[in-house]
């Protein structure tokens, strides 16, 4: 049985972690760098750094705080936003991340997914899937969460796979910082219409929506972060406690 996986989300604006609710209304939640380093030290598996408006305001990730926090980590380590070319990803790698995360640059250019799993392998590449229900449909957004487009969520992922992902980072933005749990019927039926490993993000609130994601939405990861961020559920504790419930995890 695969190990399932915690990990902690660094939403990074303007040099600081922050948190906000669909996507909106954020608030300061702490130093990357800092947060990074517990988060190794507590257990989380990998650690995911997202540059939240590098692609709206149009520049490139933020390099070289993305050294500082792999300086001070030990576990797998992936980075994205405003990611959109086989430069972009070296830059990443070199700085020190274990993978990308592309999400805007997919959707305007898909082909650019398979330029970077033939270049770096399919085990570097994360495709970030950003959904909302927009009048009973599933559509993908794009730029931070901003953008709707007019492809379905489950055509996207399948697309995403077929052109070289090793990973999909599935965020329901409409449980997004809402702590109801995660969307666990969406993520279920893309985890068996997709042979790749789904990680769920949106909506962790409690111990047992991690159990129910793991279980009845059948996700490979999972991600949270204002839970982790102020110190609502401790890493250790929620890795013993899933394990209990008879979930394989690293403990």
């Amino acid at each position: 049985m695969l190990t399932k996986r915690i990990i902690p989300c660094l939403d990074v604006k303007d040099g600081k972690t922050v948190k906000g609710v669909n996507f909106l209304n954020l608030r300061d939640a702490g130093d990357p760098v800092e947060l990074g380093a517990l988060y190794s030290q507590q257990g989380a598996d990998e650690l995911v750094f997202l540059d939240i408006t590098a692609t709206l305001e149009k520049r490139k990730t933020l390099v070289e705080l993305v050294k500082r926090v792999a300086q001070n980590i030990n576990i797998p380590f992936t980075i994205g936003g405003g990611i959109g070319s086989i430069e972009d990803v070296s830059a990443c790698l070199n700085a020190g991340a274990d993978k990308v995360s592309v999400n805007s640059s997919a959707i305007k250019n898909p082909a650019l997914i398979d330029q970077l799993s033939r270049e770096f392998g399919n085990q570097c590449i994360v495709v970030a899937i950003d959904t909302r229900n927009v009048e009973g449909k599933n559509l993908v957004h794009s730029h931070g969460g901003t953008k709707p487009t007019t492809l379905d969520t489950i055509e996207w992922a399948k697309e995403m796979q077929e052109r070289g992902a090793g990973e999909l980072l599935l965020t329901s933005m409409d449980k997004d910082g809402t702590k109801s749990g995660f969307a666990n019927d969406l993520t279920a039926y893309i985890s068996t219409h997709v042979s790749l490993p789904i990680i769920a993000s949106g909506g962790a609130g409690t111990m047992e929506h991690f159990t129910d994601v793991f279980t009845h939405g059948k996700a490979d990861a999972a991600l949270a972060a204002s839970i982790f961020h102020f110190k609502e559920i401790g890493i250790p504790e929620l890795k013993q406690y899933l394990s209990r419930e008879g979930i394989h995890m690293r403990l």
